[in-house]
């Protein structure tokens, strides 16, 4: 059983990364790039999870 991300970035920063990085910076783009591969990813490796049992610890929180 597949475990689910909780985003906690308000716990530890009250200022965004995001907030602080230029809007034309050349790693938005390459973070845009990686988020969608990352995702596409994340649904091919969910199928080999268990549908039953405890959840894991999601790979983004490792």
């Amino acid at each position: 059983m597949r475990g689910r991300y909780a985003d906690q970035g308000g716990l530890f920063s009250y200022i965004a990364p995001d907030e602080r990085v230029p809007t034309n910076h050349p790693l938005r783009k390459v973070r845009e790039l990686v988020r969608d591969v990352l995702s596409d990813l994340n649904r091919s490796l969910g199928r080999l999870y268990a549908s039953e049992g405890r959840p894991s610890i999601p790979p983004e929180q490792c």
